[in-house]
């Protein structure tokens, strides 16, 4: 398994009680649909390792009070913390036709509805203060927020992003 076919779950917060507990926060938009799976891929040296679970159970805001296999004790549980957790790609829910998960959008056109094509989205930034569309713009990277008042429209068919940019935002970029 590697990472190209997954997506990250959460990562390892911390260690919760004496026998191996540890507390996951999960990076989803709906936890509950991964309530009680029983594996994950953990990645170790640059693998994607499966472990698997005695429990995974929900906590509030995004949290879950977790248990693997074979690890008993605090000392046991403190070599994982930190660690970032993975599902393969399959593992999903299906979207409707309105809704899309950013590792779609790589390699859609994004099309500005006063500017025409922009260019290709190559790399989706999922930041913490804002996620972004790194789109490769006549050799130049341009970031473009992804939010309601700019992206419009996304056709998954067409495989095209349509946007209203801020004016001034492609000049940014295009400056020397």
């Amino acid at each position: 398994m590697n990472k190209d076919n997954c997506f990250q779950l959460g990562y390892i917060a911390k260690v919760h009680g004496l026998h191996g507990e540890v507390t996951v926060v999960l990076d989803v938009d709906y936890p509950e649909a991964y309530e009680g799976i029983e594996h994950v891929f953990i990645n170790q040296k640059s693998r994607l390792v499966p472990f698997f679970l005695e429990y995974f159970d929900l906590q509030p805001n995004n949290k879950v009070l977790a248990k693997f296999e074979d690890y008993n004790t605090m000392d046991d549980a403190e070599k994982l913390v930190g660690s970032e957790l993975y599902l393969p790609l399959t593992a999903l829910e299906e979207l409707g036709e309105d809704q899309y998960y950013f590792h779609e959008l790589i390699g859609f056109e994004v099309v500005d509805a006063s500017l025409g094509s922009i260019g290709e989205i190559k790399i989706i930034y999922d930041l913490q203060t804002q996620d972004l569309l790194g789109v490769d713009h006549k050799g130049r990277e341009v970031l473009i927020p992804i939010q309601d008042g700019i992206i419009q429209k996304v056709d998954k068919t067409a495989k095209k992003v349509y946007c209203q940019l801020p004016e001034g935002l492609l000049e940014i970029y295009l400056e020397e």
